[in-house]
């Protein structure tokens, strides 16, 4: 049986973004963004060499054929201008799967991040995952901002390379029960043929 991971849409959209699947014709902008040390300076292990960022395109979308879920890049829908990159990955110390996101400094102020880190949780959320965390600099308040604005919350710290970490979690909404005294809809029996 296919895991209900790999059958969800790939491709989302939100009211402003799409989200894609990284793809070998998004290497040059994601180069650029990974190189950039306002994006990507806060990011786990820092900016990338070109090297480095075609090394994590094959990885990303490798991931996404086995676990059904990954990195998207991510575009302004009206223009089609990439403004970065949101998604859920693996962390490599073992928490478990985080939410990640980063988009050029043009694009602050302007609820971006916020939209497609909702969008991500919502997809992962849908497809099976129970419990998705977020972990930022405790003085990257605007990070910090995005995932509590997305509905994480607070729920977890601790010291890396002398930086204090945060870690957020969303946890999967539980099915709601019908509603307490509701009848419960019938079919119509179905009425004998009139003869003829």
């Amino acid at each position: 049986m296919t895991h209900p991971l790999l059958r969800a849409p790939r491709i989302v959209t939100t009211p402003r973004l799409s989200l894609l699947p990284p793809g070998p014709e998004h290497l040059p902008d994601l180069i650029r963004l990974k190189a950039d040390e306002a994006v990507f300076g806060f990011m786990l292990h820092g900016t990338r060499t070109p090297e480095r960022t075609r090394e994590e395109l094959e990885d990303d979308i490798a991931f996404w054929q086995v676990r059904g879920y990954g990195t998207w890049s991510v575009f302004e829908r009206a223009t089609g201008d990439f403004l970065g990159i949101a998604g859920l990955m693996e962390r490599p110390d073992g928490r478990g799967v985080a939410l990640r996101f980063a988009l050029w400094p043009a694009c602050r102020g302007k609820g971006y991040a916020r939209e497609a880190a909702r969008a991500a949780l919502e997809f992962g959320h849908a497809a099976g995952l129970p419990r998705i965390i977020g972990v930022a600099r405790e003085s990257n308040h605007a990070s910090r901002a995005v995932l509590a604005d997305a509905g994480m919350r607070e729920c977890d710290r601790f010291l890396n390379h002398g930086h204090h970490m945060l870690v957020y979690e969303s946890l999967r909404p539980a099915p709601k029960p019908c509603a307490a005294g509701r009848a419960m809809l019938r079919p119509c029996p179905t009425s004998p043929p009139s003869p003829p």
